[in-house]
């Protein structure tokens, strides 16, 4: 081993920083120590800075009001389910319910049902009806799959997402429904917005603020849902 090799260390391995961190894993710390969205989520007990988007995404379209029924899918750590409940009162006079649905398990969110299930399971549709005792005003997606880098394949991971997500709102949306789903910048491909337009009154594109600068990441927010595929 040469005196300038550090040790334990082969040729070719990523690099390392203090106490062992990758230099992506420092560079995410110093995003996380600096970003005001992640000291508000704290200071607000958030559990996570995502919230903001869907604050944001709730304020410029609309899509939770005190009453509603919600689907929150991969809804892990629970921020977007924080939100919703906030929003749609589970509980009070107006009725509201909030079911948050993710194969990895999450701490309880007061006022929602968490069901640690497979978004892509036969029967998540049956289980999330059963839950809300009828069917959603809103379902909600922020999932995401591990992201390559390599953004063509990103893009068909994230519309593959999106297209379950879609699928699930065929089965428990009610008409004039609301769908909102995490997509890249590009929008999530020419077939799968003409089927949301076929199924939906509005689609639009939304870029939160509280999306970081470098993120391709958008949201599709559709209104008036007109039916299932077989409408």
């Amino acid at each position: 081993m040469s005196r300038g090799q550090p040790r334990g260390r082969s040729p070719g391995a990523p690099a390392r920083t203090v106490k062992g961190r990758k230099p992506s894993s420092t560079r995410w710390l110093a995003r996380q120590l600096t970003d005001p969205y992640v000291a508000e989520a704290r200071r607000r007990g958030y559990r996570s800075r995502a919230a903001f988007k869907l604050i944001e995404i709730d304020h410029r379209c609309g899509v939770l009001s005190p009453g509603k029924r919600v689907v929150d899918l991969g809804a892990a750590p629970g921020g977007w389910t924080q939100v919703a409940v906030e929003r749609v009162r589970p509980g009070s006079a107006e009725g509201g319910r909030v079911v948050a649905m993710d194969v990895t398990a999450m701490e309880p969110v007061p006022g929602a049902e968490i069901l640690r299930h497979d978004v892509c399971a036969a029967d998540a549709h049956e289980l999330l009806k059963r839950a809300l005792d009828g069917s959603a005003d809103v379902l909600l997606s922020d999932m995401a799959p591990p992201f390559t880098g390599h953004h063509p394949t990103d893009h068909l991971r994230v519309v593959a997402l999106v297209e379950v997500a879609l699928g699930l709102a065929d089965k428990v949306l009610a008409p004039g429904g609301v769908f909102v789903a995490k997509a890249l910048e590009g929008g999530a491909g020419r077939e799968l917005i003409a089927e949301l337009k076929r199924r939906f009154g509005k689609v639009r594109n939304v870029k939160p603020r509280a999306s970081r600068k470098e993120s391709a990441e958008t949201y599709i927010v559709a209104t008036g849902f007109r039916g299932g595929a077989a409408a």
